[in-house]
């Protein structure tokens, strides 16, 4: 049986897209190519890997256990050129990193900045996704490294503290909200619900973290916009567009510059321990060990 690293990665790309052209194009291989390596590893198995659909293929069990072997050679190949590229010009290591809203947006900058300064060689593909998500993806070997919220189950993985992440409600000065004198002393989601909002664009991880608690409350929350990134949603709220839940970094960056009022948000899932997981830190190449690291607070982040 011989496969070749073309061949693996082509199968991953294809069983991740569902389609066999997509799985062509991210592979850099023409469409026929890629069918008929696709063909030729089903004939020199002697068993299907893909169902053939009209809308795209899915993996047979064959070809789910052939996925998992195929992410675990290619991340060992990954592991070896990592731990060979002080010694190999041009060889480069990519990571896969997959996080949460807060820790892109207000914590990984200035870290990864400074990681990737010091590794010309090293290039880091990151993407926001829930914790949940973030778990299944590091199980499956889809990512290499995630940061999620303690919230969220770790089983058959490593963790190890990133930061604490609050999260609270703001409002501009002229909003019902903040003239509101049992509001200081702190709110509840189900208190706040029946106020307009300002939201995280939908494929946020956060946004979906607040709208599963309202569901819980059987309350789905309206929101007037949502916008890209917490600067946006601060800037809105502070002009009186509505109320938003943001992690407490943002609001505390942004108060300087923008009339905000914070409130505490009196709600276990408010309060969050961010996390570093991978799934074994030694199967990890060198250069995702040296993030690990990176990525640890130091004492004084604590």
């Amino acid at each position: 049986m011989r496969f070749d690293l073309v061949d693996l990665k082509l199968f991953i790309h294809t069983v991740e897209s569902g389609s066999i052209t997509a799985g062509a194009e991210r592979s850099h291989l023409a469409l026929a190519s890629a069918s008929a390596r696709l063909r030729g590893m089903e004939d020199m198995l002697g068993v299907p890997l893909l169902l053939r659909r009209r809308l795209g293929v899915t993996p047979t069990e064959a070809g789910h256990s052939l996925t998992h072997h195929a992410r675990a050679m290619l991340l060992q190949a990954e592991k070896m050129r990592a731990d060979l590229g002080a010694y190999a010009a041009g060889l480069k290591g990519q990571l896969r990193l997959q996080c949460n809203t807060a820790a892109i947006s207000e914590y990984l900058p200035p870290v990864l900045a400074a990681f990737l300064a010091e590794r010309p060689h090293v290039n880091v593909e990151l993407e926001e996704r829930t914790s949940i998500d973030i778990v299944h993806a590091l199980l499956e070997g889809v990512a290499d490294i995630g940061i999620v919220a303690d919230s969220v189950a770790c089983g058959g993985l490593q963790t190890f503290p990133f930061r604490r992440d609050t999260l609270v409600v703001i409002a501009g000065a002229g909003h019902a909200l903040s003239t509101s004198a049992e509001a200081s002393c702190g709110v509840t989601l189900a208190e706040i619900a029946g106020y307009e909002f300002i939201g995280l664009s939908g494929t946020s991880a956060l946004q979906q973290h607040v709208a599963l608690q309202a569901a819980t409350l059987g309350k789905r929350l309206r929101y007037r916009l949502r916008m890209p990134g917490f600067d946006g949603v601060c800037a809105m709220a502070a002009g009186g567009a509505g109320i938003a839940i943001v992690s407490a970094s943002a609001a505390q960056r942004l108060a300087p510059s923008l009339r905000l009022h914070q409130f505490a948000l009196r709600e276990d899932w408010a309060q969050r321990q961010l996390l570093i997981a991978v799934r074994n830190i030694d199967n990890l190449p060198r250069h995702a060990r040296e993030l690990v690291d990176a990525l640890a607070p130091q004492d004084a982040a604590n």
